[in-house]
């Protein structure tokens, strides 16, 4: 087998020509040090049991659990929930044809899959309340519709959602819920996602970027940019299609993140990957507490992983030439 540093160098060489070859999934993830397996625990799982998966990362450098399916018991996340007698909130934003394409199905698949058993709110933020799908709520869940501007470009709508949210915690959906997650609408729910994946602040490892060395990872690298992070810095690679934790968490969360992005549009500059660079240099300067494995927003697309035992979250063929206008 190659060299990880040579594989590294190849998989630089694919990214930079655009080309998706998959090298990573033969550079080694790591391994948590003993000792933190030992320690591993929270106010949801009660003691994780990480050594059930030898062959991926289970825990970071700080000492938060990366979930991975095997290493939890949901009947005890399940019971220890409940007892809190919690509300979770879910957010999602359907603007323009996103609405029409995918919201029905997150909803429906959101009804079978997210947090069964608890007290749930959603909120579903877009400029068309009346075109919003009915669906059948389960008891103690339901549905809030919030009209949100449509905004000209689609750069604009994905990072106007971290100031709507800002707000929105600030309201109506931060006197409701305990939790939020903030998720986006391409995709779907395919298998439980329970109250193991709750924390103060919980970030969601890219399914496309959890195998590439911390030197490769996208981060915003121009150092004009209030989302930049310098060579070195930076831990994983997280997805902006999937974030949560508790109300005061994600009001700090989304506000530094509206600010990051009103203070580059001060100066004329638009970071790489919009709010997710923002996202991503939070969680840099904060750490979360609960890091969730790629088994819980995943891409069909990547193929086949023997890591990846129970997709939670599936996302959506990319279809942008006809989404967005």
């Amino acid at each position: 087998m190659p060299s990880t540093s040579a594989l590294a160098g190849a998989l630089q060489n694919r990214a930079i020509k655009g080309e998706n070859g998959h090298l990573e999934v033969f550079i080694p993830m790591g391994v948590c040090p003993s000792v933190t397996m030992l320690q591993l625990r929270d106010n949801f799982t009660g003691v994780l049991r990480p050594w059930a998966r030898p062959e991926v990362l289970t825990c970071t450098s700080w000492g938060a659990p990366i979930i991975w399916d095997g290493t939890f018991n949901p009947v005890i996340a399940q019971k220890k929930a409940r007892r809190q007698n919690l509300t979770v909130g879910l957010t999602v934003f359907a603007v323009g044809r996103y609405l029409e394409k995918y919201l029905a199905r997150f909803l429906e698949s959101a009804e079978q899959h997210f947090m069964v058993g608890q007290r749930v709110v959603y909120y579903v933020f877009t400029e068309r309340p009346a075109a919003v799908p009915r669906v059948a709520l389960g008891p103690s869940r339901q549905l809030r519709v919030e009209h949100v501007v449509r905004e000209r470009r689609w750069q604009d709508v994905s990072m106007a959602r971290m100031r709507t949210l800002h707000e929105a915690l600030g309201g109506r959906l931060g006197r409701e819920a305990h939790f939020v997650f903030c998720m986006d609408v391409d995709q779907h729910f395919s298998s439980a996602f329970g109250p193991e994946a709750l924390a103060e602040s919980v970030a969601q490892l890219h399914a496309w970027h959890y195998h590439w060395p911390r030197w490769l990872l996208p981060f915003e690298r121009d150092s004009r940019s209030a989302a930049a992070l310098a060579q070195g810095e930076g831990d994983f690679y997280y997805h902006a299609a999937l974030f949560g934790g508790s109300v005061a968490t994600l009001r700090r969360l989304t506000g530094h993140c509206a600010r990051g992005q009103e203070q580059d549009r001060a100066r004329g500059l638009e970071a790489r990957w919009h709010d997710e660079s923002h996202l991503n240099k939070f969680f840099w300067l904060h750490k979360p507490a609960k890091v969730l494995s790629p088994e819980f927003c995943w891409s069909p697309e990547i193929g086949r992983r023997v890591e990846i035992h129970r997709p939670r979250l599936l996302s959506a063929p990319k279809e942008y030439a006809i989404l967005r206008d």
